[in-house]
């Protein structure tokens, strides 16, 4: 399935804009032939808008939830993207997957925040693992600081996630989780991971921008650079099959040997 990565940090407080940002990303991407487009972290509001967040907040069946429901199915692919859930008092950092047809498929809140500004403005997830069918693949999703923790995604991986999607707000100086962290996490699950990125000057924050599709042969099948940046790749069904065959992690685990760890 070729994947669309948007790079891009869309123009924070602006919610029209931004949804129309990621409608005219869509276009090229299926013209393209891409079968999914990946948005950053908080991509349909900004991330380091302060008070803004609880104000643009929309539940997960929103107008805005509709209206990138209506661009999935105008252009005919599926659309993952990061946005600020409102959920009665409560708001989630989230990452919405609607299908190509514009059916809500998932919707995953980000279990681990990060830093004061997240805890300040946001409540945790519960559900680590989030996942949806979607042209033969499993598909998981999880945001950003979530994919550091290895216990995370290794829980995707035996739960048979085949392509992680991690919607990023990824700040100087660490720049390192997607030169490094992201594909050893690709290798060491055995699945494809999507890691995308915002770029540039955002409030406090300077995001770096990296954007990455890693596979389970730990090779960086697509890497962005520092700017804005629409990057393709394909995710490949016998590339995952392959990889899996030649490295057993997950058969050769001892898991009576971990029980330390939870």
């Amino acid at each position: 399935m070729r994947t669309a990565l948007l790079q891009s940090s869309g123009r924070p407080g602006a919610v029209a804009e931004n949804l129309e940002v990621l409608h005219e990303a869509a276009g090229r991407a299926a013209a393209a032939g891409a079968g999914l487009l990946v948005a950053p972290e908080m991509f349909l509001t900004g991330y380091a808008i302060g008070d803004g967040i609880a104000r643009l907040a929309e539940p997960a069946d929103g107008d805005s939830a509709d209206a990138i429901a209506e661009t999935a199915r105008r252009h005919g692919l599926a659309v993952a993207y990061g946005y600020p859930e409102r959920a009665g008092d409560q708001v989630f950092n989230s990452a919405q997957l609607v299908s190509a047809d514009g059916i809500r498929l998932a919707n995953y809140r980000k279990t681990h925040l990060y830093g004061c500004f997240e805890r300040d403005h946001f409540t945790p997830g519960e559900q680590p693992v989030v996942q949806a069918e979607l042209g033969g693949l499993r598909l998981g999703i999880m945001i950003c600081y979530d994919v550091e923790f290895p216990e995370n995604v290794r829980a995707h991986a035996l739960a048979g996630t085949d392509l992680l999607l991690v919607p990023t707000a990824q700040m100087h100086p660490f720049r390192f989780v997607a030169e490094s962290m992201v594909p050893v996490r690709a290798f060491e699950n055995q699945m494809y991971v999507a890691y995308v990125n915002r770029v540039g000057r955002e409030g406090e924050f300077d995001f770096v921008g990296l954007s990455t599709l890693a596979g389970p042969d730990g090779v960086v099948h697509a890497r962005a650079g520092r700017g804005e940046q629409l990057l393709l790749a394909d995710v490949d069904p016998a590339c995952l099959a392959a990889s899996r065959r030649a490295n057993p992690y997950l058969e050769d685990r001892r898991p009576g040997l971990y029980g330390s760890l939870t």
